[in-house]
């Protein structure tokens, strides 16, 4: 349900601290809460707080006193880094959150929001992806280490709501994309590494002309794709006016564009906005992943929110940011 008053749920001039400003989820949520007037930001870098520290972040959480809590901070990546590191993707994911989630609820912040992720339901859940699918079914194995950290996130807002009043509410986006993504060459999620290959394919003389660019799997599987910018508006608009007030009432809201393309259309697109001219071949000895995850935000777009950026605005915009970056010098690739 919406929030019954007109006044938000969050004011200017509270204290909101946002865990993971510098990543591409969290500094567009320091962008959109900007833009809507929310000028007194807490925020801290690894290098002066490490949210793996429990008694360093619960003395950092004493001493500054936030009033609201955006937890964005995680340890995130594409297949390959979850299916080759999932003891660290598992261990400091449930380090990082817990921390930050039971620090804010000791310290008396208000309201906390928690950013999950899509891979959070069962790699078979019927389409599109309702919130009742949690825990229903196997997830994905190759990203299961992630969304197990996930759900532990989400169910722990839940617990402390139930059981003690705190006000924590969750969102899961879909793959994101835009501004401050990882563009590492094994570590980034599929888009980014699709406009990493193609670009450095279209970059010789006759773009690519007569070579081609290898993609993993079939090309078969469907993905939804929200733009980075669109997410940190819908964390604004719940963190004012979304408060899961009835009795066993979610508090958890998918949030995306609802609607999703196959990877092939997505290479074939990422190839046109690069330039690329040249081939695309499959390697169908790489895993698909989940065959399609769709999800259902009709609950978000009942309540007055939906995505605004289309895709093909979107993409070319990230294409020329990252060309941007990688020009100067500041492109993120770990």
């Amino acid at each position: 349900m919406t929030n019954s008053s007109s006044t938000p749920l969050i004011q200017p001039h509270d204290r909101i601290f946002v865990a993971g400003h510098r990543g591409m989820a969290g500094s567009a949520i320091c962008r959109a809460l900007q833009r809507k007037g929310y000028s007194n930001l807490l925020t801290t870098g690894r290098d002066e707080l490490d949210l793996e520290d429990a008694v360093a972040v619960r003395a950092w959480f004493e001493a500054q006193r936030s009033e609201v809590v955006v937890m964005a901070a995680a340890k995130v990546g594409g297949i390959h880094a979850n299916d080759t590191y999932p003891a660290d993707f598992l261990l400091q994911n449930l380090k990082i959150q817990n921390n930050v989630i039971e620090s804010a609820w000791r310290s008396g912040a208000r309201r906390l929001l928690f950013l999950g992720s899509s891979c959070i339901y069962p790699k078979f859940a019927a389409q599109p992806i309702r919130e009742e699918a949690l825990l229903t079914g196997a997830l994905e194995p190759t990203n299961e280490w992630y969304a197990i950290a996930k759900i532990a996130g989400i169910k722990l807002c839940e617990a402390l709501r139930r059981q003690n009043g705190f006000d924590a509410i969750s969102l899961m986006p879909t793959n994101l994309y835009g501004p401050g993504d990882n563009y590492h060459p094994e570590n980034s999620h599929v888009l980014p590494a699709l406009i990493r290959r193609f670009h450095e394919a279209a970059g010789r003389p006759d773009h690519g002309l007569g070579t081609s660019v290898t993609c993993w799997g079939t090309g078969t599987a469907l993905r939804e794709f929200l733009h980075v910018d669109d997410l940190g508006e819908a964390c604004v608009f719940a963190l004012e006016h979304w408060s899961p007030e009835a009795p066993g009432a979610l508090s958890y809201l998918n949030v995306g564009t609802g609607v999703d393309l196959s990877i092939r259309e997505l290479a074939e697109a990422v190839a046109a906005a690069t330039g690329f001219a040249g081939t695309i071949d499959w390697d169908t000895s790489k895993p698909d992943g989940t065959p399609k995850k769709q999800l259902d935000v009709s609950r978000l777009a009942a309540l007055g929110w939906r995505a605004r950026i289309p895709l093909a605005v979107g993409l070319a915009a990230t294409v020329a940011n990252f060309r941007e970056r990688l020009t100067n010098g500041q492109l993120r690739a770990v």
